[in-house]
């Protein structure tokens, strides 16, 4: 081999090695730090219709919670954010070794109506969730997700509202000890792209005034062009994604 391919060799390699730290940098500078912007909430669930009404809207507010307080009503829960916890799941190829990726955050509220009376007409709120604060166990892909993946280190993106169009499955009756299961169906967004999605709930009223319960389901990234950036060492990353959700809500 002559010297002049040797420098040829040599030149790609810088090149190709320049690249990719060129590509890291930018992951790591455009991720950020997964700081929330704002402090958490979801839209107010009108407990008699089911739907949700404008956290703004004082007025309207207080005039669904007086005629709460007058006439028989379902009772309304808060996901209680520091008690409760989302997470995804999925497996790649790191440095050669196949490993489980987990990513979790506490910041998600929304709430719940329970009718007692009658189960079957009791109702799911808007679930937000703040996919900013999503981390795992590596602060680089952490920040690839937030620059890359989902994106969601750019304003519109930070969240996520699950968007519930039907319930199935629910009891006909139900009892303080009760734990039963159920399905939600609604829209999930991700980085601009909407799909509809169904949770498979189970749920246990621990008392009158708390529940606790647990939602699973499992997308595919493709269904939402969510593409894992090329960076060394990672490969092989699963299409399917398993997001599960575990709540604990307290009675207003």
């Amino acid at each position: 081999m002559n010297r002049n391919s040797v420098l040829g060799i040599v030149a790609l390699i810088a090149f190709v090695v320049g690249a990719g730290v060129g590509v890291l940098g930018y992951i790591f500078t455009v991720g950020g730090a997964g700081e929330a912007s704002t402090t958490l909430s979801a839209p107010t669930l009108n407990p008699f219709n089911g739907e949700a009404l404008a956290t703004e809207n004082a007025v309207l507010r207080a005039q669904v919670e007086s005629i709460s307080a007058t006439a028989a009503a379902p009772v309304t829960f808060n996901i209680v954010a520091d008690e409760s916890l989302v997470s995804f799941t999925l497996e790649e190829d790191l440095r050669g070794a196949r490993i489980s990726v987990v990513g979790t955050t506490n910041q998600v509220a929304g709430q719940l109506s329970v009718d007692f009376a009658n189960p079957a007409t009791s109702r799911v709120g808007v679930i937000r969730i703040n996919v900013r604060t999503l981390m795992t166990d590596n602060e680089f892909r952490n920040r690839a997700i937030r620059s890359e993946i989902l994106q969601s280190a750019k304003a519109e993106f930070e969240f996520s509202d699950f968007t519930p169009k039907s319930i199935t499955g629910l009891p006909e009756s139900a009892a303080v000890g009760d734990t039963f299961t159920f399905q939600v169906t609604g829209d999930l967004p991700l980085a601009g792209v909407t799909r509809e999605v169904t949770f498979d709930v189970t749920l246990t009223l621990v008392s009158e005034t708390r529940i606790e319960g647990t939602g699973t389901t499992t997308i595919l990234r493709s269904d939402y062009g969510l593409q894992i950036p090329s960076v060394p060492g990672v490969a092989n990353v699963t299409d399917e994604v398993a997001l599960e959700i575990q709540f604990v809500a307290i009675a207003q």
